[in-house]
């Protein structure tokens, strides 16, 4: 009788967590944000590659 009140018990308790849970995980927003960090490190490396670019020729090289 009071195993079954524990478990009882223990099954709402779980129950009323999976309830009250957050938003659950998207693994295509994770996909999304690593597809936008790659894009930005191609943006970012092109503008560094123009940057060093435009000291070699302002340096008359």
């Amino acid at each position: 009788m009071n195993f079954s009140r524990v478990l009882f018990f223990v099954f709402a308790c779980l129950s009323a967590f999976a309830m009250a849970s957050a938003a659950p995980w998207n693994p295509f927003k994770e996909l999304e944000r690593a597809g936008q960090r790659v894009r930005d490190a191609v943006i970012s490396a092109a503008a560094v590659a123009t940057v060093g670019q435009a000291a070699a020729i302002a340096r008359g090289g």
